[in-house]
């Protein structure tokens, strides 16, 4: 075979149109190959020849460009189905015009392998053959090389311009039937141009994408934005059922690397490309991107083998239970399932691994909060309450993956718009899912402040996250709380307090950042945090001064996180205008004392009944040596 293949290649040679009518019969199931891989010459000579046919179902799997089998002079005679709804079809099927298959990517093959879905003729695309009298499928390996396996008939046309890609993409000329020789441009998916609303969400996404994570990210302007926000990070590798011209960057940065994969190690491993000519170049022959058929690829046994695998992905509407729409608004399916629930399942299973679910708060006009008490009627649930693990507005990151409905509802709330929270509150208390007298932080006040989160080392190498308190901290403070001695509570709370119920602890959570600031250091990772120390203020708008206290776990305490937490309080207060700091401070209480006269102001102390009452004006900086007046 071997010796013969150039011969066998030449006798296959043919015109589309000489191939297309000696195959072409009422009734026929014909696939057509994969987004920017469609063969477009094949597709209108296709289109050409249906005109005395009838009953033709055309099959995509993305469809990209023109398809002229959904105009009117071509619809009485053939009926398109697709696998996923792009542009190309998304009115032809919110008018009936064509049909969307819901099903998981990785269980199409399966769909031409069982029979269920028969296909008499395959239509792709494929580089010219090698020196062994192998094509590659390039640009789109996905369920193509299924259909090739599967079809009656298979018709490819040959390009020069299609990239030779590496890994289990290639079929011998002997398993094709007939060859079209035509060069053209690839179909190109440029793309779009960001907006300010998904650069706040990829920020807040990069903090949840580990350095050696291998990571799958989906389609749409939102997450190529996230993926230029991952440069500082390192040794992030790919597995992904697609790969678009926002990776590249990446990969010239040397971020991505695949150092830290499990499995394929060093390479970068997808179905098929969604992007521009600068794409199909890198791919070109390239031994660090590997193309598998989605069966594998997308198999979520496979996926959760590299270890830190994190899905990203986007989705359309979010309910406060957990429950994800990502292929539809009511009845109307504006893209499918693709890979979302395979990389979903695929990555909770992985060591480490993360799915995280991406989508601004509102709808594009602003006028609708993506973030429901329920969602719309008719909407399709991609993703349920079980599999749901973060959810990421422009807002922050809501965990969901191990909590409660009432926990995950107020973390929902608290990551949607601010001008629909209270309605979304007032609607989860209708239903049950909150506490009657759950409360938000005050609307009046300011967003959440990330500007004042910032991480420290401490002694031992402890690395601590400080951050503003939000709402959802209520459990862990609580369990803060509880962890501290007796005789640390006393010395905060000048009185020996045994219970901090919800009515006490929500008030602490819920504060405006204005008249009023908490700071917590937490351990952890995002969502399993866990509390270690905890600084507040409290602005008496009057004086201008602010009562400030602190607590520190004990098995974390002499390691100088309380006079980090005294130091970083006094720099956001001066930030916010505040004029100084007072506390009372039992006089027994020796370690406070002690972090306040490091602060480095004059320290202004009377003791009275066994307590100080210590105040210090941020203007009042101490001479070296000095510090302290009674």
């Amino acid at each position: 075979m071997v010796q013969n293949w150039r011969k066998i290649y030449r006798g296959k040679i043919t015109s589309a149109h000489d191939a297309l009518v000696q195959v072409l019969e009422n009734g026929c199931r014909i696939y057509i190959g994969t987004a920017c891989s469609t063969p477009q010459h094949l597709v209108q000579e296709l289109a050409s020849c249906l005109g005395r046919l009838i009953d033709i179902e055309v099959l995509y799997s993305i469809a990209l460009g023109s398809s002229p089998f959904i105009q009117e002079d071509l619809s009485r005679v053939c009926r398109v189905k697709t696998f996923f709804v792009t542009e190309t079809l998304r009115e032809a099927v919110f008018d009936g015009r064509a049909d969307y298959i819901p099903v998981y990517l990785s269980q199409v093959p399966n769909l031409f392998n069982s029979g269920v879905l028969s296909l008499d003729l395959a239509l792709i695309q494929v580089a010219p053959p090698d020196e062994h009298g192998f094509c590659s499928l390039g640009v789109s390996v996905d369920v193509v090389k299924a259909a090739v396996e599967n079809a009656r008939y298979v018709l490819a046309q040959v390009n020069p311009q299609m990239p030779r890609v590496l890994g289990d993409s290639f079929i011998h000329v002997s398993e094709v039937d007939a060859f079209v020789e035509r060069e053209e441009p690839l179909i190109e998916a440029p793309l779009r141009e960001r907006q300010p609303v998904a650069e706040r969400m990829a920020k807040h996404v990069a903090k949840l994408v580990e350095d050696g994570a291998t990571i799958q990210v989906g389609i749409g302007r939102i997450l190529s934005a996230v993926l230029s926000h991952l440069t500082e990070k390192r040794d992030l590798g790919v597995h992904s059922e697609m790969i678009t011209d926002a990776y590249l960057p990446l990969v010239e940065k040397g971020v991505i690397t695949g150092k830290k994969k499990t499995i394929h190690q060093d390479k970068m491993v997808t179905s098929f490309c969604l992007g521009t000519r600068r794409l199909f170049d890198f791919v070109h022959d390239n031994p660090q991107v590997e193309f598998h058929p989605s069966e594998y690829v997308n198999h979520p046994n496979v996926i959760s083998q590299n270890h830190r695998m994190t899905a990203i992905n986007s989705a359309l509407q979010v309910d406060l239970s957990g429950q994800v729409c990502a292929d539809s608004l009511g009845y109307k399916v504006f893209s499918g399932i693709g890979g979302y629930v395979d990389f979903s399942v695929g990555a909770s299973r992985s060591t480490g691994g993360k799915s995280i679910i991406v989508l601004p708060s509102t709808s594009s006009d602003g006028q609708k909060s993506r973030i429901v008490s329920h969602l719309t009627l008719g909407a399709g649930v991609v993703g349920t309450r079980a599999s749901a693990q973060y959810v990421v507005t422009e807002f922050g990151i809501a965990h969901l993956h191990g909590k409660t409905i009432r926990e995950r509802a107020l973390s929902l709330i608290n990551v949607s718009h601010p001008r629909f929270r209270q309605e979304l509150l007032e609607e989860a208390k209708r239903i049950r899912y909150v506490y009657d007298d759950q409360m938000l932080s005050p609307s009046f006040g300011q967003f959440y402040p990330e500007d004042c989160e910032t991480y420290q080392t401490f002694d031992s190498g402890l690395k601590v996250f400080f951050r503003p308190i939000k709402a959802t901290d209520e459990r862990a403070l609580q369990e803060f709380f509880y962890s501290l001695p007796g005789e640390d509570i006393y010395y905060r709370f000048l009185s020996s307090m045994k219970v901090f119920p919800h009515r006490d602890t929500q008030a602490m959570v819920n504060i405006d950042y204005e008249t009023e600031m908490t700071i917590v250091g937490v351990v952890g990772d995002i969502g399993s945090e866990r509390i270690v120390a905890v600084g507040r203020y409290i602005l008496d708008q009057k004086s201008n001064f602010a009562e400030v206290d602190f607590a520190v776990r004990s098995e974390v305490q002499h390691k100088g996180i309380g006079t980090f937490l005294v130091h970083y309080l006094s720099k956001i207060a001066q930030s916010n205008g505040v004029s100084g700091f007072m506390a009372y401070v039992l006089a027994a209480n020796r370690r406070m004392l002690g972090v306040f006269r490091k602060t480095g102001y004059v320290i202004h102390s009377r003791l009275e009944d066994g307590i100080y009452e210590i105040n210090f004006r941020f203007d009042e900086r101490a001479e070296e040596g000095g510090g302290e007046e009674q």
